[in-house]
């Protein structure tokens, strides 16, 4: 059995790490590109969204490696990714790709079959074995989303431009190279080190909160890479999800204490939004009242097109701004989007942002 699974974001390194710890074969698809997105969106229905198109191409470029079971999570309530993994599943049956598909149903639901699949990826770990396998995949995505925070803040302060950009990749490999548990201690000191190196200068910066739906947020090639280019600008940035925090709130179910969880951005939402409408619909709006309150400086909503959950969100974004007083930019992409559009609308945003703030 050779399993990949669909990139998003950093999400490979943890999930390749429990995985070949857990002694399953791992074929990590090739980064997302535009021959990923031309590949998926030849195949995939017009009004799909965005995230189905690239995890088709993933998974083609995946079949070219050697892959043969594709494992990935399920879903439930209006977003249409709940069924994504069976429409995959479909199509490329369809072109002839020959794939087992294993779906994770969210515990809360289905956690019998939820266990029975996890024993049929790692075959016979015993459960204990199981246990150290998650916990080692979770560590590390901890420990990426603690490297990408610190990115976050030290990019637009900065004197060398790039060096953070520089000290991340060095760091990140450190986080990959670590094979075991007993690795990562070392592994974190190394990276601790290597970004204390960056070089900045204290300077006053626009802070801007990103929401929206969780694909597009973790997926640089899905955003254009918004947090670094947003870094340039100046701007450092917070995302309302990481994806440890999902994890924790979606697998583990709020086990690992002290961590940012949704409920928070939910019962921030009313009365803007009172209930649940699919995806990250909620929180988006909750979120965007927090970073209001905690005195951001503008809020960026990303989401793919004809995303339902985001576009509800969005409907309701502007009155939060006027009454909340925090600006808000909305981003929808998909495979028509452009470089250059995007970055025009970053900087007349940020410009406004800055000139309001008087940074300019």
């Amino acid at each position: 059995m050779k399993v990949t699974f669909p990139h998003m974001g950093h999400m490979w390194i943890c999930l390749s790490a429990m995985l070949e710890y857990l002694g399953v074969e791992v074929v990590v698809p090739p980064p997302s590109s535009k021959r990923t997105l031309t590949l998926g969106a030849r195949h995939a229905p017009e009004f799909a969204c965005l995230p189905l198109k690239l995890n088709l191409g993933n998974f083609m470029e995946a079949s070219e490696l050697g892959a043969d079971t594709i494992l990935m999570a399920g879903g439930c309530g209006p977003c249409r990714f709940g069924y994504y993994a069976q429409v995959e599943h479909a199509i490329l049956e369809d072109l002839g790709y020959k794939y087992r598909l294993v779906v994770m149903e969210p515990p809360q639901k289905h956690v019998g079959e939820l266990l029975s699949k996890i024993k049929y990826i790692t075959g016979h770990s015993s459960w204990w074995e199981v246990v150290r396998g998650i916990r080692f995949g979770y560590q590390k995505a901890r420990m990426v989303d603690e490297l990408e925070r610190q990115a976050n803040y030290l990019r637009p302060r900065e004197i060398h431009r790039g060096s953070t950009d520089k000290a991340f990749k060095r760091a990140l490999q450190e986080i990959i190279a670590a094979k075991h548990p007993r690795d990562l201690p070392q592994a974190g000191e190394r990276v601790r080190k290597i970004m204390a190196q960056v070089v900045i200068k204290p300077r006053p910066v626009l802070r801007v909160g990103i929401v929206g739906e969780i694909f597009t947020l973790l997926e640089p090639f899905a955003n254009y890479d918004l947090e670094r280019r947003l870094g340039y600008l100046g701007v450092e940035t917070d995302r309302s999800i990481y994806l440890s925090e999902w994890i924790n709130d979606h697998l583990f179910l709020g086990l690992v204490r002290g961590l940012r969880s949704r409920k928070e951005a939910c019962q921030a939402a009313p009365p803007y939004l009172n209930h649940f409408v699919g995806g990250h619909g909620q929180e988006t709006v909750g979120s965007t009242v927090m970073y209001a309150k905690q005195g951001y400086d503008g809020v960026i909503q990303l989401l793919p097109f004809t995303c339902m959950p985001e576009i509800v969100a969005h409907s309701v974004l502007p009155r939060l701004s006027t009454e909340l007083g925090i600006p808000t930019l909305t981003i929808t992409v998909d495979e028509q989007s452009g470089e250059a559009g995007l970055v025009t609308r970053l900087e007349a945003f940020i410009d406004l942002l800055a000139r309001k703030k008087g940074v300019v």
